[in-house]
């Protein structure tokens, strides 16, 4: 377990020897439209997972099911050997599945530290261990600790972006899913939040990551899955996946002659 799950205090304990996530025939949708069409995943535990695809392909829908904010329509969800398959947000939230949404919402008239600080909500943990998450999230991103004060709405986006993960972190998680990291970030942002997912994986962290820079994704994860439609239609090595031709033509225009 990382250390920033070693004092989750509530929820399941993990069973070994598990996937840290597994879906088989997930559907789901939005009333009587279905979005998501019997998606299988395996996130393994310690590993950067990437799912990849274009704008509608599904990724947001299968993040909010993940998340326990959409209900699944058929299919299993199960983490660490334990079935959250009916689970509601605050079921997956205890269990250490923690989802870093697209566009971060934060509060934008609170500080950063306030808004790092509630990702904690649900702990039930001492100021000692906060304040040591704290200082973690600022280690992480040295940025956060100098503007700690400063209201998060006067933040630059790429500084949003970390607070939003820094709060996902202080829910002590042990899946930190992140939809769309590098969205409306520029390329140097982006490096310096990749650097500190490689850091933050490095100590343990499982990460599901979803991303629409294909090359971003594929050059950090370990495995990826190419979503279109609702459907998972390819699966492989992150770095496998980025040498395939068809890959680069289809969603990178960069098939050499």
């Amino acid at each position: 377990m990382p250390i920033w799950a070693s004092n989750m205090h509530n929820g399941t304990p993990p069973v070994a020897d598990h996937p840290m996530l597994e879906l088989n025939g997930v559907c789901a949708g939005y009333g009587e439209i279905q979005v998501l069409w019997g998606i299988d995943m395996v996130v393994r535990s310690g590993e950067i997972t990437a799912l990849i695809g274009s704008n509608g392909a599904g990724k947001t829908t299968l993040m909010r099911a993940l998340s326990g904010l959409i209900p699944l329509t058929s299919g299993k969800y199960v983490s660490e050997g334990v079935d959250l398959s009916k689970a509601i947000a605050a079921q997956m939230l205890a269990h250490g599945i923690v989802h870093v949404p697209e566009g971060r919402r934060l509060f934008g008239a609170m500080s950063i530290e306030d808004n790092l600080l509630m990702g904690a909500y649900s702990r039930s943990v001492s100021r000692t261990e906060l304040n040591r998450d704290l200082d973690r999230v600022y280690t992480t991103f040295p940025k956060l600790r100098e503007r700690r004060n400063q209201a998060a709405a006067t933040l630059s986006g790429g500084e949003q972006q970390m607070c939003a993960i820094g709060r996902g972190l202080m829910s002590a998680p042990r899946l930190l899913m992140i939809d769309e990291l590098s969205l409306g970030l520029s390329p140097l942002l982006v490096e310096q939040l990749v650097a500190a997912l490689r850091q933050l994986n490095s100590e343990g962290m499982s990460i599901l990551l979803v991303e629409q820079d294909v090359t971003t994704a594929l050059d950090l994860c370990h495995h990826a899955y190419i979503m279109d439609m609702g459907r998972i239609v390819r699966t492989g090595q992150g770095a496998e996946l980025l040498a395939d031709p068809i890959i680069r033509d289809a969603y990178l225009g960069v098939l050499e002659d």
